[in-house]
């Protein structure tokens, strides 16, 4: 099942590594460069990706003067980037970033936010996998080796949020404000329909609960 594919433009060897790892776990095949210059020479060979991550402060050239590159051959970006000023973040927005998210953040935040970007831009993937478990999330349907498998429609969208951000934790807050849109309804409607998953596509140990905070769906 082929994966979005993410190109990472990051000078700092650490940072640009962590989000690759998280980057895989999560599902997503990458590319990690660490200059400017590198980043468009590398576009005009490879250009099939589906979202670009961009520090603003890259050596050769900077990303604010890869936004003409990326564009050319449609390539959205988000910028990760330490410049917090509003004229930056104003900069990068009008020159065609779908978004920007200052250093340090969270990795959960991250990859929450390049979901959005993928559903907008149209490039997120419609099917997802989870061992033998498909997820066919245009036509809303589950199969586990193949038979169908019925999930009420809350289950459903929770399941699939759980593979899309699998080895993640999610806390029971983000998972009730994401698939419910609210925050009061408490802890417990999370935990039914975790169990009710659970029974259903036989996950015990692949749901796994994480004290005081929430879930998280393990390879």
């Amino acid at each position: 099942m082929a994966k979005n594919r993410i190109l990472i433009a990051e000078d700092d060897p650490y940072i640009a590594e962590t989000v690759g790892v998280h980057l895989e776990l999560s599902g997503y095949d990458h590319t990690i460069l660490h200059d400017g210059l590198a980043v468009a020479a590398h576009l005009g060979d490879d250009h099939a990706y589906d979202l670009a991550l961009l520090d603003v402060m890259l050596p050769g050239l900077d990303g604010f003067s890869l936004m003409e590159h990326l564009q050319k051959y449609g390539i959205p970006a988000l910028y990760l980037t330490a410049k917090a000023d509003v004229s930056s973040r104003v900069r990068g927005l009008r020159l065609g970033a779908e978004d920007y998210l200052v250093k340090p953040f969270e990795m959960i935040e991250l990859l929450v936010r390049m979901e959005k970007i993928l559903e907008r831009t149209g490039k997120r993937n419609r099917k997802l996998q989870y061992r033998d478990i498909e997820i066919d999330t245009e036509n809303r349907i589950v199969t586990r080796g193949g038979a169908p498998v019925a999930l009420q429609p809350l289950e459903f969208d929770l399941f699939a949020m759980l593979v899309r951000f699998k080895n993640c934790t999610l806390s029971r807050d983000r998972l009730l404000n994401e698939i419910w849109g609210v925050e009061y309804l408490g802890v417990r409607t999370v935990d039914t329909h975790i169990a009710m998953l659970r029974k259903k596509l036989g996950l015990e140990s692949g749901i796994v609960a994480v004290t005081k905070i929430g879930y998280r769906l393990e390879d």
